[in-house]
């Protein structure tokens, strides 16, 4: 029997695919998309983005809390 690794299909960054898509903290239906239920922010490996997008993913999500749009934690 060999044991034989499965690979996953290498997701593509959804603002690489999608040149109009722009990240902006006042979109926060879109940030909440990269938000557990707990409120951390999903890493790169899970989410799927690429650092570029998301280095200003996070910037966005920690201005939107900063001005209550989104909240820090959820309970």
């Amino acid at each position: 029997m060999v044991n034989k690794r499965r690979r996953r299909k290498r997701r593509v960054c959804s603002f690489c695919a999608d040149k109009n898509a722009k990240i902006d903290y006042k979109n926060t239906g879109k940030l909440s998309k990269y938000i557990t239920e707990r409120g951390k922010i999903l890493p790169r490996r899970i989410s799927g983005t690429c650092a570029k997008h998301q280095r200003e993913l996070t910037t966005a999500i920690k201005r939107a809390r900063n001005i209550a749009l989104l909240p820090y934690t959820i309970d």
